[in-house]
């Protein structure tokens, strides 16, 4: 579920990771069908066709969750609610504060906007998650 199915993702790449979510989005589509999934979700089906297809769209972590709950998984608030606990816990787990985190992953959010990225008062992509799972990953794997 975003974030227990990669193994080790600290040693893979935020590309590799995100490459990951984005396969384990169009098994879920694949099972339970593009129409399905376009009318769980707010999601448009040229963007779930493309998810079924391996592309990479622009997805929020939102949009993610809400492609999983269409399956087997637990529902969308519930997938949200777990991997904000897992980055919060990491964090916790690498002393890890999010200033440090704002000026070691590969983009130009800072640390107020990551923050809020990660308490879900702000949207994230699929992509930024991506970063920041492999960078608190990575750093756990260190310590």
């Amino acid at each position: 579920m975003l974030y227990d199915e990669i193994e080790n993702p600290g040693e893979l790449t935020p590309e590799e990771v995100h490459a990951q979510y984005v396969a384990e989005l169009a098994e879920t589509v694949e099972s339970v069908g593009v129409d399905d999934v376009v009318a769980a979700t707010e999601l448009d089906r040229e963007t779930v066709e493309s998810v079924a297809n391996g592309e990479k769209p622009e997805l929020t972590l939102e949009d993610a969750a809400g492609i999983l709950a269409t399956g087997d998984a637990p529902p969308k608030d519930t997938i949200l609610l777990e991997v904000r606990d897992h980055l919060l816990m990491g964090m916790t787990t690498g002393v890890l504060d999010i200033d440090t985190l704002a000026s070691s992953i590969d983009s130009d959010l800072g640390a107020r906007a990551l923050q809020q990225k990660i308490e879900g008062r702000a949207p994230m992509t699929l992509e930024e998650y991506a970063l920041v799972h492999h960078f608190i990953a990575d750093r756990n794997d260190r310590d």
